[in-house]
Formats: structure tokens, sequence, C-alpha cells
């Protein structure tokens, strides 16, 4: 394995990162396979924090090509994804923009989305593996945002969604967006609440493919440094993403200074770990003592951590998605084989496992009040 070394704190570069908690073995894709398990990468994830900046981020990292080998559906399946990408696409509709570049774009769902609102928009994606529609009228560029990424068209609007937290150098990614754009041009995204998932041990928060904590203090630092100046900053929910309207303006903006997160931050990250291992415990105690079938909710990271955590994967009978690609696959890292929640109903009774962060509410209502009025979850 090659790995990408980022022994340095992301924000002020200095050599003060400090050890924090390291998974051994962890699965390097967080999605399902057909393939024979003896074909999966399992790496050591280990995580930092730097003392000046307070910044919990990844080291070292995996080949790009390595956690993104293939794609996993994340964002695309369940009500609350399709709330999100609409409120969004209203958000974006508020200033009007008439040409966009969207970066990662994957389905087209956003851009799908903002063309209800608006269907005069001239939008284009860059994305390094696109599946769009090709029945949208935007145009589809497959490749990277990086520094040799150009294009000799002006865009009024750069927009993403769900990106920032992917990007290996964030530095690099919002110098390059700065000279992307000129004066009054608009950057709109869409992040998760990272801080508002750490504190509530949503296991979607980091990962291989989120490997900076980025918590609303340090896009803001970012932001204010590459000149982009906040316009409007709005939550969708309460617990899921933050949106941001902000303008390129040619003042030099006050960067907010980065205090006190080291404390903070490390002391939210001990309460994370040790949650889950508290917690783990307790599950397996009650998995060992019943007479009930097991399953597992959430093919995906959230399934992937508790295993790593200690979950006792021999009482799991199948992991539950509701994503109909992952169907009778394998979730990689595991011997666990997925199906539809629909096959609990013809259990008399059953247990379910879940902890999927701001989705619990959505996939206990849909199997209680559409398939199986008898689960009991835990």
């Amino acid at each position: 394995m090659n790995y990408i070394s980022r022994d340095r704190d992301v924000i002020y570069k200095n050599n003060d990162l400090e050890d924090l908690y390291t998974f051994y073995k962890f699965p390097v894709f967080m999605g399902c396979t057909e393939e024979d398990i003896s074909k999966d990468i399992l790496e050591d994830m280990s995580w930092k924090i730097s003392k000046k900046s307070g910044m919990i981020q990844l080291n070292p990292l995996l080949p790009l090509k390595v956690v993104y080998s293939k794609e996993h559906g994340s964002g695309t399946v369940g009500k609350l994804w399709n709330e999100h990408h609409k409120s969004f696409a209203e958000f974006i509709s508020k200033y009007k923009p008439k040409t966009v570049l969207e970066i990662g774009g994957l389905h087209g769902i956003l851009a799908k989305n903002y063309l209800n609102i608006d269907k005069v928009v001239d939008w284009t994606i860059i994305e390094p593996n696109p599946i769009v529609d090709k029945n949208l009228p935007i145009k589809v560029i497959e490749g990277f945002f990086d520094e040799n990424f150009k294009l000799e068209k002006n865009f009024d609007a750069v927009v993403h969604s769900h990106v920032l937290e992917h990007v290996y150098n964030p530095e690099e990614f919002m110098k390059h967006k700065s000279s992307f754009t000129n004066e009054g041009d608009l950057l709109l995204f869409s992040v998760p609440n990272m801080k508002v998932m750490l504190e509530n041990n949503y296991n979607n928060c980091i990962n291989f493919e989120h490997t900076v904590y980025f918590s609303s203090p340090y896009i803001e630092y970012f932001l204010a440094k590459y000149n982009f100046e906040i316009i409007e900053k709005t939550y969708f929910k309460k617990d899921h993403s933050i949106f941001y309207c902000t303008k390129k303006v040619s003042k030099n903006l006050i960067i907010p200074p980065l205090k006190g997160l080291y404390n903070k931050n490390k002391k939210t990250f001990s309460k994370y770990i040790n949650s889950h291992l508290k917690e783990v415990q307790e599950i397996n105690n009650i998995i060992d003592n019943t007479s009930l079938p097991v399953y597992l909710f959430g093919a995906h990271i959230f399934a992937q951590y508790l295993i790593a955590f200690g979950l006792n994967t021999k009482k799991i009978v199948k992991i539950l998605d509701n994503d109909y690609q992952k169907h009778n696959k394998r979730l990689y890292g595991t011997n666990l084989k997925v199906n539809s929640p629909k096959i609990l109903k013809n259990k008399n009774k059953a247990i379910v496992i879940l902890r999927a962060g701001v989705y619990n509410n959505e996939v206990k209502t849909d199997i209680l009040k559409n398939i199986n009025p008898n689960i009991k979850f835990i």
C-alpha cells in the first residue's frame, strides 16, 4: 500500500500531531461487494489531533483509488437525503445563479432538483466518477477539481454538496476555488454538521473518506483566509448539514482565531470512543442472551464501526439496508450478507440493531409502520 503521509496539521502546517486512537484492520471501502472476502483490504485507521489548531485528522491517508474503488450509494437513498437535495437547491435558487459549476456532482441529483426550479440555468459538473442521467440538460466533465483543472468559461457560482470533508488537502482546495472565482462570484456549499454528529456519537462523521473534522470554525477560517465573505449560513435539520452562501470579495477579511479547540475536540473524541466501547458491550450482552433472530441495519460505515468496536457478529443473521443495489451482496470487510428490511415482514418477533445516526427515526418508523410492528430495536 502506497500510503500518503499527512504528518503535519492541515490548518497551520505544524508538526504537532498527537495520537488519539487507532482502529486496527478497518475496511477501506464503506460499501458492499460481490467479490470474495479474500479481496477485501483492511488497513489501520489512525486518528491524530493538532495541539495548536485542535483539528482531528487522519494520518496516514490511503490512495484515492483504494478508498473510492467503486461507488457505494451514499446520499442517494432515503426520504431525508431527498429532502436535503431539494432544500439545498432551494437555498441556491435564492441567489439566482445563471452559470453554475458543481464540484463532485456524481449522480446529478442536486442539478436535477435545481432544474425543477430554474430550467434555463447553465449547469456544469466536474466529477471523477459521474453517474449522471444523460437526459439532464447539463454538461459533465470527468475529472478532479484540482490545480490541473481549467476552463475558459466563467461561472457566477461554484457549488458543492458534501464534498469538502472528502478533500485530502483543504488548503489547496480552497486556494484553487479562490483562484477560480472572480470578485462578486458566489460559492455555495453544503457540509455535514460534524460537530453535532461527533457529539451525538454518529458513526458516519469521520472515516477513511471523511479524513478531517471539518466543524464550522475550520470552515470559516479557510473562507476568510481566501476572501470568501459569508452571506448566509443556515442549518438543514439540527444534526445533518449546514448550508453556506459566500461571496468572493477583494478586501482582506479578518481570519477568526482557532482557540480552545484542542481540549474541546479531544474531549468530544474521547467521549465518542468510550461511549461506543461501552454501548457495544451492552448490545453484546443483550444479543448473547436472546433467542430472537438479530439483524443489523446499515450496510455501510455504521455497521463497520460497530464491528470495529467489538460487536458480536456471530449472532447477526443479516444486515438490512433500503438500497436495493446492496441487496444480496456482502458488506465489505465482513461475511455478512445484505437484504431488504422487508424480510422482517413474516417474522413474529426479531431484534434490529440500529445505529444509523440522523437516519434512525426514518428507518425505525418505516419498519414499524410498513413492515412489522413487532420488531424490537436496540
